[in-house]
């Protein structure tokens, strides 16, 4: 059943070793690094019992007449899609910015694994049984699901067994109860996270068909011998007045180390199978980019917020120039709300029986998204001018010998006085200039594997034999053209 936010604070103070800056965590809820974000996800869960927000972020299973998390249901139908990306528009709204690791656009990679039966069958039965329990556990039981995927790697140029085998996660030994695997993984909330679905990286594994580091499985995240070491945190760095986004929505990625961790049998979805490993990496994303794309879209319009105000306060938005900016900034927009309303409009039916938004389409908006994210905002900066990397804290304009200057060069007019001013272009600052802005920006660019495999995942997924055929057709072919593509018309 659904939780509440006290429950899930409660579920993190587990025990779990934690650091960050060289200090070792207490209690991840209450951490000045980690409690923005522990909050926002508290409130998620707290969303689905508020009688404001419930009926979009909630559903009746139709067996027991329970309630459920929208978000965590396997879809079937485009109601089921167009539930899904109203629930997220509304966490976003709710709290005020773009989080992304809080677990909606996650779970699409377990879905993934109902698709692989057949694959996982052929290995051992027992695994897909364990996949479909770990479905049910994340519909009806509701954790913060996260994912896991990157490894350290090492050199690249080697396999891993040529190196340090620690560089990539694998199964040391196995016992009774499972496997002990050994190895780091690099996860975006996993500190403050429940479980996470965790997957080899993308890897040449060579001619090594019964690979040990070809293995996924669930881990509980207050399992005995894991390692929690995170990245400096943005929160508290600055005063909140000067760094609103960075203060609040900024989500702690984290070396995760495995020092021989037992992974328990009934967790274990593959091991030791190429096959398997492949498959996983190329049907990932086939659910999950939904959510994560949706999020450059809610991105987009803040920045056209962001640049829209910062035109109209200086009386800027008549101009051609201007104009032009902005009709860019909307067109990128667009282009992503497109993608995304059309892979459910022509969304497929899955080999497991899902409903999947239209592949082709999907992956061909990520792509948009995220490779013209950086122009975007370099557009962005542009309309809000330099201004947003020149102006003074909050602090000097409230000194009494500064305020008085600050209040007279930065007050337009009865509109637009200073302190206005001032948080507007404290807004776009950390929007686009602050190092939040740029985390941000290189965490949409990586977090669903790096800019070649979105574009592989195009590859895949695009009908070329529709421009194919077209072209025969047009230029007059004949039929014997056919044999040099290995397929017949």
């Amino acid at each position: 059943m659904i939780r509440t936010g006290e429950q899930y604070r409660e579920s993190v103070r587990d025990g779990r070793r934690i650091w960050i800056n060289g200090e070792e965590v207490a209690d991840v809820t209450v951490h000045p690094a980690f409690k923005p974000l522990v909050d926002i996800r508290a409130r998620i869960y707290d969303m689905a019992h508020d009688p404001a927000t419930a009926a979009v972020m909630t559903y009746a299973d139709p067996d027991t007449g329970e309630l459920n998390a929208v978000q965590q249901k396997p879809p079937t139908s485009r109601a089921d899609w167009e539930a899904k990306r109203a629930a997220t528009d509304a966490v976003l709204t709710d709290v005020g910015g773009v989080v992304t690791r809080v677990g909606d656009e996650t779970i699409g990679e377990v879905w993934s694994l109902i698709d692989g039966q057949d694959v996982l069958d052929a290995i051992n039965p027992a695994f897909s049984e364990n996949v479909k329990r770990h479905i049910e556990r994340a519909c009806f039981e509701d954790p913060f699901h996260v994912s896991a995927n990157t490894d350290p790697k090492g050199d690249r140029s080697k396999r891993p067994q040529d190196q340090d085998p620690d560089m990539l996660l694998h199964v040391v030994r196995e016992t009774d109860r499972g496997i002990v695997v050994r190895g780091a993984k690099y996860e975006t909330a996993a500190a403050y996270s429940n479980q996470a679905f965790t997957k080899p990286t993308i890897a040449n594994w060579g001619d090594s068909e019964l690979s040990d580091y070809a293995l996924g499985f669930m881990l509980d995240m207050g399992a005995p011998g894991l390692r929690y070491i995170c990245r400096t945190g943005f929160a508290g760095r600055a005063p909140a007045e000067d760094y609103p986004l960075a203060n609040r929505f900024d989500e702690v990625d984290t070396l995760v180390v495995f020092d021989d961790v037992e992974i328990p049998w009934e967790n274990v979805l593959f091991y030791r199978n190429t096959e398997a490993a492949t498959f996983i990496r190329a049907t990932l994303h086939r659910y999950s980019a939904y959510a994560f794309t949706q999020r450059n879209l809610r991105l987009a319009d803040l920045m056209i917020g962001a640049a829209l105000w910062n035109v109209k306060q200086t009386g800027l938005e008549r101009q051609q120039a201007v104009q032009e900016k902005l009709a860019a900034l909307a067109c990128y927009r667009e282009g992503i709300n497109a993608h995304l309303t059309a892979a459910i409009a022509h969304a497929e039916p899955s080999p497991g029986g899902l409903l999947m938004p239209n592949q082709s389409l999907l992956y061909s908006g990520r792509v948009l998204a995220c490779s013209q994210l950086h122009e975007m905002m370099h557009i962005a900066r542009e309309l809000c001018g330099g201004q947003i990397c020149i102006t003074p804290d909050k602090a000097s304009f409230e000194h009494p010998e500064t305020a008085p200057w600050l209040e007279k060069f930065y007050s337009i007019n009865e509109h637009w006085v200073a302190e206005d001013r001032r948080k507007l272009l404290a807004y776009a600052r950390d929007l686009l200039n602050s190092d939040y802005a740029g985390h941000r920006l290189t965490f949409q660019l990586f977090a669903q594997s790096p800019p070649f495999a979105h574009l592989s995942a195009v590859y895949r997924s695009f009908d070329w034999d529709g421009p194919l055929d077209l072209v025969k057709d047009a230029a007059g072919l004949s039929d014997r053209v056919l044999g040099s593509l290995g397929r017949t018309k």
